[in-house]
């Protein structure tokens, strides 16, 4: 794991709203993140952690302050500028799979690559290998509806993943799982971030699922509330 900074965000501000109306959700937030670090984000509802979030994903710009991915300044960029650094850098799970429903497995983990133009024997291979990375081998062709929830957590990673991102976001990845199979997603993220280095970024409201990450971070108010770096479970 490089200790270069991946990720800075410096003094940033992001407030909606104005007069009576403003709500500062980020206040003067610094956070730095190398390249290759598993990082969960917690706090309460309003902490200013999903704003964050967006800001990582690039999905929103500071009001004031600097953010900055691999040194480039993301809050001067334009939105088209955005949307090439997210599809080219950013991998996405969520709390819902968000899977097509009458697409396969396989289908659905090849749509990222439809979005870049590879060509379909290509894709095909790629969303194979990628099916296989997280135990997914031999069901290529079964529907969402033919997959546990476990499973079909496990295909929405592998779409994410079969671009090669730098990073993957992962907003409550394990919100709708059973804790046997919560704990087999957290352990498959610690895998692909040990042995392929992608840096990590989870939010999560369950100490549990953060325990699996190497850095805890604590929201509140805007601002860093804790930030320790942490011993994981064997």
């Amino acid at each position: 794991m490089s200790s270069a900074p991946l990720i800075e965000l410096i003094n940033v501000t992001k407030i909606y709203g104005k007069g009576d109306a403003e709500v500062r959700a980020l206040d003067g937030l610094h956070l730095t993140i190398p390249e290759g670090q598993f990082l969960a984000v917690m706090g309460a509802s309003g902490s200013g952690k999903s704003t964050c979030m967006n800001m990582l994903g690039c999905l929103d710009v500071p009001t004031s302050g600097d953010h900055l991915f691999r040194g480039v300044e993301v809050g001067r960029l334009s939105m088209e500028q955005r949307a090439l650094l997210r599809r080219n850098y950013l991998g996405f799970v969520f709390q819902g799979f968000n899977l097509l429903a009458r697409t396969n497995a396989r289908e659905n983990v090849e749509l990222p690559l439809i979005y870049r133009g590879v060509r379909a024997k290509d894709r095909r291979a790629r969303a194979i290998e990628a099916l296989g990375m997280v135990g997914l081998a031999g069901r290529e062709t079964h529907a969402p509806n033919e997959l546990s929830g476990g499973q079909q957590q496990r295909v929405a990673i592998a779409r994410a993943m079969v671009t090669n991102p730098a990073v993957l976001l992962a907003d409550e990845p394990t919100g709708n799982l059973d804790s046997q199979r919560s704990d087999e997603i957290m352990r498959l993220l610690v895998r692909l971030n040990a042995e392929r280095g992608i840096t990590i970024i989870m939010v999560t409201h369950d100490a549990h699922m953060a325990s699996f990450a190497q850095r805890i971070v604590q929201f509140k108010d805007g601002r860093l509330l804790s930030d320790e770096m942490n011993a994981r479970p064997a």
